[in-house]
């Protein structure tokens, strides 16, 4: 009765849950697929509904920004001179533009940098267990880290004084690791993590780098940061693991994080994932565009385009947008105690894999509308009054995809604009199986629920209107 290609489907895609198809014990019950004549709000059903008729997918909606910049790209700069810098027992420097723009100071293993020459690879290499670097430039330039081990014990173990920006290069087969001090030297400069800099970071290149913040932020800017590449861990953190100014943007790369506050965190701009493996142990939120301020300009909003993304926050929401959150595609998976989706005006779905669990909040929650153009989402809420998807009796637009949401309570699709049919149901236990069947034996559902809940939506272009299905719990 129940469809191999369907195990295969689901099971390909989400993970979190668990499809089966036998060995179930059956109780049944049987629902006919008919006409929306409410949606909106919120439902506790104890019955099953029937709320739209639909068509298979929708036009997609939101964002669809991946910030293309050519000036990001090093193969669009040329850095031709090379100042080394080798860190034992002694520190040896090699600098062969002394007199062309570049000074270098040392104190101890503390490495000073003033530089006003262009097209310059700063390459840092060897072990200091109480040294830094300080740089001061008045053009962009490459900062490689080439097998570098920096600790510093009062202050940052790289500082970038110059707002021109920096590209990291990580090189291949390396391991470079960065830790800052517990308490810093008093100072009037910015310094606010373990490498820091005051204009754009650009990260590319395939080896390791791990860093280690014991102050407060692992990697920061007061511009923004972009990963392109490269095999980055922030394998401890007092407070955010990659925090910045203006903006995050990930292109690539393996990103690791742990942080006992937010994982990736935007204070006055926006988080954008294009691609990449990303994964977030945080005891705060797992992503955040946190800003609130009553600056007009700044808006602040997250695009996830692509990647493999795990969240997992021990008190806070998985992914958060203060304005707009946008999903076109990826696989997303989130176990939260506060939300795990949350936005400030508006969630758009549009495609990718999405598992989302919270233990005592929302699983998906817009304080804004909520639409769903595709994709495949699982949304686990807390009991009530929590909800697997809840809109705050705003909008939920569903024209596409197939979605599967439990909890407390749920959101109900409005029917002036949700074009996917959507069943909603009453409760069930955990580890519990609900089947749905037509009278033909096409299957329309097959869900494990991995706890208790009060409501199930279900919505999905399998549902036929005129059909009446047969449900099998057990």
């Amino acid at each position: 009765m129940f469809s191999k290609a369907s195990l295969i489907i689901f099971i390909g895609l989400l993970t979190g849950f668990v499809i089966l198809g036998s060995g179930c014990k059956k109780e049944e019950d049987t629902t006919t697929i008919t006409d929306p004549t409410t949606g909106g709000g919120t439902t506790t059903a104890s019955t099953s509904t029937i709320t739209n008729t639909g068509i298979v997918s929708g036009t997609a909606e939101g964002s669809t920004e991946v910030v293309a910049n050519a000036e990001d790209l090093i193969a669009n700069s040329t850095f031709t001179s090379v100042v080394a810098i080798n860190f034992g027992t002694t520190t040896t420097i090699t600098n062969p533009l002394a007199a062309a723009g570049v000074t270098i100071t040392q104190s101890g293993g503390d490495v000073t940098i003033n530089s006003t020459a262009t097209a310059v690879d700063f390459q840092l290499s060897g072990t200091t267990t109480n040294g830094s670097v300080k740089i001061y430039s008045e053009k962009k330039f490459k900062l490689t880290l080439n097998g570098a081990t920096i600790t510093n014990n009062d202050g940052p173990a790289i500082n970038i004084q110059s707002s021109k920006r920096v590209f990291v290069q990580i090189n291949d087969n390396t391991t470079n690791t960065l830790t800052d001090a517990a308490t810093y030297a008093a100072s009037t400069e910015d310094m606010k993590g373990t490498i820091f800099s005051e204009g754009q970071m650009i990260f590319l290149g395939n080896g390791t780098l791990n860093v280690k913040a014991n102050y407060k932020h692992a990697i920061v800017s007061d511009d923004y940061v972009r990963i392109i590449a490269g095999n980055i861990n922030v394998i401890g953190a007092v407070s955010d693991g990659i925090h910045t100014n203006d903006a995050i943007i990930i292109d690539g790369g393996t990103l690791k994080i742990t942080a006992a506050g937010d994982g990736i965190q935007a204070d006055e701009g926006h988080v954008i994932i294009n691609d990449g493996n990303i994964t977030l142990n945080t005891v705060d939120k797992g992503i955040s565009a946190s800003y609130e301020g009553t600056d007009a300009t700044i808006i602040p909003y997250v695009t996830i385009n692509g990647g493999t993304i795990t969240v997992k926050s021990t008190t806070g929401e998985g992914i958060e947008s203060k304005g707009v959150l946008t999903i076109n595609k990826g696989t997303i998976t989130v176990n939260t105690f506060d939300d795990g989706l949350n936005a400030a005006k508006a969630i758009y779905i549009n495609g990718g894999s999405i598992y989302a669990y919270a233990t005592n909040n929302d699983a998906m929650d817009s304080n804004g509308t909520f639409t769903i153009t595709g994709g495949i989402i699982v949304a686990i809420g807390a009991n009530s009054p929590e909800a697997s998807i809840d809109c705050d009796a705003r909008t939920l637009k569903i024209t596409g995809g197939l979605v599967i949401g439990i909890g407390g309570a749920t959101s109900g699709p409005t029917s002036s604009v949700t074009t996917v049919r959507a069943v909603v149901m009453g409760s069930g236990a955990a580890n519990s199986i609900i089947h749905l069947e037509a009278a033909d034996g096409t299957e329309a559902l097959t869900f494990l629920a991995p706890k208790a809940y009060s409501t199930l939506i279900f919505a999905s272009s399998k549902l036929k209107a005129s059909t009446t299905y047969t449900v099998y719990t057990g």
